[in-house]
């Protein structure tokens, strides 16, 4: 049973070539505590689980060992719930740009369209899918060397990178500001190579190597942790010996199924030669002197019983996780909210919320990083405190109720249009929803320019 990664620390204030091996190697011994446990995890999400190692002592030869492998299941809810639909970014409401609204909607529309060249939406589902498992996750970005201002190529590109190979490294100051990200490469004898980041250098070493240090301009780390919480717990971890104790139960429960249908015959008073024996087999009849008798041993379990505890330790581990239930209740008229709270729905955002707002921390280094790169590539106008990340989730629920908002407040002369389509909840990128839609207006509203006409109602050429 683990609990939680370890955030790793350092009392340096500077690393360079003289302290980095010595820093990394102390790191390094840290990381390897986590690497193990990220491993069990990652080995429970792809079906690798305690009930393999089941020993049976009476019949070992009927041991069944079933994985029932609810890891996935709450893995496959949790990152298709908060991260089905691509994050855009939006105008924040608080930006205080001196630049125009237009030139700013228009860069972050530019925006949008560059994650979704350098593949971000796919990159944001394997950076949750490590974020579920292992409870934290690692995102690299850098400068496209491919980029050219005529090509289809964004300015920047993306990496997600594996939890068991890359770590951040934080200082042991109050403010805890990272100090250096490591990523390391095994390579095929066996033999790891590191890759260090600070805000102004990178360094590359070997086991048994020099250190090689080469400078560039990013002035951020490069690497960006992606924390599931402050314990960086896995979204299943704290469940597993309710789901060991599930698959065990079902396992046992197949092996009763088999032992009864292959129970023992136990004949009392009398004896079976092997020749009787086959003819019972041949025939599946038997015949045994009077005042003797023949009868199935078998203590087949309650299979009533074994459902009742089986559904409740599924419902116990889906409430832990934070997973809606499917027993769709017994009541014919509930209303939608009614269901929602019901079945765990209102749970499960809450747990959303919270998972975005730790997400959202982090993205927010991740934006800096790429206003950055843009900022030396296309030359954008843009801040950090003119851009939101916007999650949208069960867009087409309450499909009419949303409408309406946006109707009411594109209504209402006191709210901005904009904050109307990003308040809404209809339009997955609202700023693109926006922009679009002001454009049809403003060609819809030019069909309607006022014309001179003369005394008779006849247009003026």
């Amino acid at each position: 049973m683990s609990y939680g990664r370890r955030k790793i620390r350092t009392d340096a204030d500077k690393i360079t070539a003289a302290n980095v091996v010595d820093e990394v190697s102390k790191a390094y011994a840290v990381h390897c505590l986590n690497q193990f446990e990220i491993q069990k995890l990652w080995d429970y999400y792809r079906g690798k689980t305690a009930v393999l190692l089941k020993e049976k002592e009476i019949r070992p030869e009927i041991n069944h060992k079933i994985n029932e492998n609810r890891c996935f299941e709450v893995v496959g809810f949790h990152k298709g719930y908060v991260f089905g639909e691509p994050i855009q970014y939006v105008r924040r409401e608080t930006s205080k740009s001196t630049v125009d609204d237009e030139t700013i909607a228009s860069d972050i529309n530019a925006l949008n369209g560059y994650m979704a060249d350098a593949n971000k939406a796919a990159h944001d589902a394997a950076l949750a899918e490590w974020l579920y498992i292992a409870g934290t996750s690692y995102r690299l970005a850098l400068p496209n060397v491919k980029w050219d201002s005529e090509g289809d190529e964004s300015p920047f590109e993306i990496h997600t990178l594996d939890p068991r190979s890359t770590f951040v490294v934080y200082s042991n100051s109050i403010d805890e500001h990272p100090v250096m990200s490591v990523n390391i490469v095994e390579h095929e004898r066996g033999e790891k190579e590191f890759f260090v980041y600070t805000e102004d250098s990178s360094f590359g070493f070997r086991e048994f190597g020099n250190v090689t240090e080469k400078s560039h301009t990013l002035g951020m780390i490069p690497i960006i942790e992606y924390p599931a919480d402050n314990a960086r717990l896995g979204v299943f971890e704290i469940a597993l010996p309710l789901m060991d104790a599930l698959d065990e139960l079902q396992s046992n429960r197949m092996d009763d199924l088999v032992q009864f249908v292959n129970s023992f015959l136990a004949v009392f008073g009398a004896s079976i030669d092997e020749e009787t024996y086959k003819k019972l087999n041949e025939l599946k009849t038997l015949c045994v002197p009077e005042g003797t008798d023949a009868k199935y041993l078998s203590a087949n379990m309650s299979q009533a019983d074994v459902q009742t505890l089986k559904d409740d330790l599924y419902q116990s581990i889906l409430t832990i996780c934070g997973v809606p239930n499917r027993n769709g209740g017994s009541s014919t008229s509930d209303t939608g909210t009614a269901v929602i709270y019901r079945d765990g729905y209102a749970t499960a955002d809450a747990r959303a919320r919270a998972t975005e707002l730790m997400f959202k921390s982090s993205e927010k280094n991740f934006l800096k990083l790429i206003l950055r790169i843009l900022r030396d590539t296309v030359g954008t106008v843009l801040r950090l405190t003119d851009i939101e990340p916007h999650f949208t989730r069960r867009n087409y629920e309450n499909i009419t109720a949303k409408s309406q908002v946006l109707i009411s407040m594109l209504n209402n002369p006191k709210i901005h249009p904009e904050l109307a389509f990003a308040h809404c909840g209809m339009f997955p990128d609202p700023e693109s929803a926006y922009l679009q839609s002001k454009a049809y207006y403003d060609e819809e509203m030019k069909k309607w320019d006022p014309v001179e006409v003369d005394e008779d109602g006849v247009e003026d050429v």
